[in-house]
């Protein structure tokens, strides 16, 4: 029977503290997660199930289907096992593939070792079997096999993204220190936008934010924007179910009437960074862009979201300089955005508090390896003060 039709289990790989909002999606898929941990969620499904997965996933880094799971103890008997598995149902002989790993085990010290043992297991079952193999190297536009091996488990995947997902193939220009698209997209699934009312972004850098921003209230899937994933270089891949679900993305995009979306830099060169990744994302003329300083943003009377993603002030002598500028994001937030809610991500808790506002919610994520928080302001129009549950 093809994997594409087998049931097994798929563990759906993101970024650390993501993995909420990839619960929230593949929900709202239609699937039932088996179990969330941290930096993912594993469910139960096919090859197919992984092909849906990959078009339609904002959070994720990686999809990947189980072949087989087992014990073992050193690298010798990590070979044993691989070698008598019938790679040639799933890898073409003429094809590529490359082989990606998790490690952490006491027998050995060397997680390229460990591809390597994989990669020589899968070669020496071709060479056995028709006296042939197929190429293989690091590049994983291709069919990519993943190892996840801790203690003494072992567990052999089909990682069916091969590129990863984090990246959603618009940004062509990042610009300085760009926040990571799928990071984008979990802030604004964490945030309480109903993708309706207007969604100002100053500071907006390369436009990562404001470009998720219409992208998920258009419903537009990054699957529209990729057209090379590892599961097209598998035995038994079928096209023609691919070219379904690309067309049902396309049928689901659906037009806002009134959306307004603003983003505004005082840098003209990531204005214009951000004008191209638009349009390559497609969503150019929803997005209006206008280089000033953040304090001259215009803010539309219906009340919306306004979100900022400052600089953090990670060299001597810049944090003292941003200390100004975030006590002026505080004042424009209240003066000007009276009756929105505001939000600011950020990793300098420090900082945040020149702001001069108590956030009525902090909601933890991480980018790159800095512990982060993406801080909630309730801007009452009035004077209207509730007490807020604060998160931590």
């Amino acid at each position: 029977m093809s994997l594409f039709n087998t049931q097994d289990r798929i563990i759906i790989t993101c970024s650390n503290r993501l993995s909420p909002y990839l619960k929230m999606e593949t929900e709202e898929m239609g699937y039932i997660p088996v179990r969330v941990f941290k930096t993912g969620v594993e469910l139960k499904g096919s090859l197919k199930d992984c092909i849906r997965l990959n078009l339609n996933l904002r959070c994720a880094s990686q999809v990947l289907f189980s072949l087989k799971e087992f014990h073992a103890d050193h690298a010798d008997e990590l070979y044993k096992v691989l070698v008598e598995y019938p790679w040639e149902d799933i890898l073409a002989l003429n094809g590529y593939f490359s082989v990606s790993s998790n490690v952490d085990t006491p027998a050995i010290n060397n997680e390229l070792f460990a591809n390597v043992k994989v990669k020589d297991a899968i070669v020496d079952r071709f060479r056995n079997r028709t006296g042939e193999r197929p190429n293989s190297g690091p590049e994983t536009d291709k069919a990519v096999i993943h190892l996840y091996w801790k203690g003494s488990l072992a567990v052999i995947f089909i990682d069916t993204s091969g590129d990863t997902l984090s990246k959603h193939g618009y940004r062509k220009i990042p610009g300085k220190a760009p926040m990571l698209e799928s990071l984008a997209a979990a802030v604004l699934l964490a945030n309480q936008w109903d993708r309706r009312s207007p969604f100002i972004n100053p500071m907006c850098g390369s436009g990562t934010l404001a470009i998720e921003a219409a992208l998920l209230a258009t419903n537009r899937k990054p699957g529209l924007l990729r057209m090379n994933y590892a599961f097209m270089h598998l035995i038994g891949y079928e096209e023609a179910f691919y070219l379904a679900e690309y067309k049902r993305l396309e049928q689901q995009v659906h037009e806002v009437p009134g959306l307004t979306l603003i983003a505004t830099d005082i840098n003209e060169d990531m204005v214009n960074i951000s004008k191209v990744n638009a349009g390559i994302a497609g969503v150019e003329e929803l997005i209006e862009f206008t280089t000033c300083d953040f304090e001259e943003t215009p803010v539309p009377e219906r009340a919306g979201v306004v979100i900022f993603n400052p600089e953090y002030g990670d060299r001597l002598g810049v944090e003292a300089e941003l200390e100004l500028t975030y006590k002026r994001i505080g004042d424009f937030m209240k003066k000007k955005c009276k009756g929105y809610t505001g939000y600011i991500f950020t990793g300098n808790l420090e900082l945040a508090k020149k702001i001069g506002l108590k956030p009525s919610r902090r909601i933890e994520f991480y980018t790159s390896k800095i512990d982060c928080r993406l801080l909630e302001y309730e801007l009452y129009s009035g004077t209207k003060r509730v007490e807020k549950r604060v998160d931590t």
